[in-house]
């Protein structure tokens, strides 16, 4: 199992998006746990910071710590139960933005692979028909560039760092991802470039759909060397 390097990030410290009696909204940085890990030294987390300031917040779902966006809080115990129900029953409709590797020939599609923990080389994931649970990625191409494409994906499941492992089996790796690209993919870019972009889902106290959204913060194209260009 791979040690975990941690250095969060401090700036912001909390970015908040919305608040009510019932719910937070929050946009997570790239690199910052979602819930404190198991080491003393992997304690910061966004369920620590959101905690210092709102006691009874509770996590509702979670983004891996190099995915940056949207991540939801209850306030209260029935607001957890009400949001945990919509994400068990797959009534949150979420987005990611994504920059891959490679230039998406497809103009969308859908991966449908199962996914298990690689255990040898956990925290890593793989796809593995015969035992994995079963995972569902839509995605859908924005723009192409140089050597790169902007991608625009729906996961239908919330399995661990799926939607990292589908974009790697059809060939197109998301850049600055540390644990799955290639050296070139890895070296694109400083962070991996996957951002929760948009959420939305029913409020719990009237029911009613809401929709919360935060621009992913790589629209531009990253800058390689002339000797890091794609072959």
């Amino acid at each position: 199992m791979a040690l975990l390097e941690y250095y969060p990030p401090t700036r912001p410290y909390l970015h908040l998006l919305y608040r009510d009696d019932d719910i937070l909204v929050l946009d997570k940085a790239s690199g910052l746990l979602s819930v404190p890990g198991k080491a003393p030294e992997h304690k910061d987390s966004l369920q620590l910071r959101v905690q210092r300031v709102f006691p009874s917040a509770s996590v509702v779902h979670r983004l891996d710590m190099a995915t940056s966006g949207i991540m939801l809080f209850a306030l209260n115990k029935d607001a957890h139960r009400h949001l945990s129900r919509q994400f068990e029953h797959r009534e949150v409709d979420k987005t990611y933005i994504a920059r891959v590797w490679g230039k998406l020939e497809q103009k969308s599609g859908s991966i449908d692979a199962p996914l298990i923990c690689d255990w040898p080389n956990r925290p890593k994931q793989m796809i593995d028909y015969e035992r994995g649970k079963s995972a569902l990625t839509h995605f859908e191409l924005l723009k192409n560039d140089a050597y790169s494409s902007l991608v625009k994906l729906k996961p239908h499941t919330g399995r661990s760092h799926q939607l990292r492992v589908h974009m790697l089996s059809i060939g197109h790796v998301i850049l600055g991802d540390k644990l799955y690209a290639h050296e070139e993919a890895k070296n694109a870019a400083k962070r991996l470039l996957l951002h929760a972009q948009f959420i939305r889902f029913s409020h719990p106290r009237h029911n009613k759909p809401v929709s919360y959204e935060s621009l992913h913060p790589f629209a531009i194209e990253p800058q390689l060397g002339k000797s890091d260009s794609a072959k």
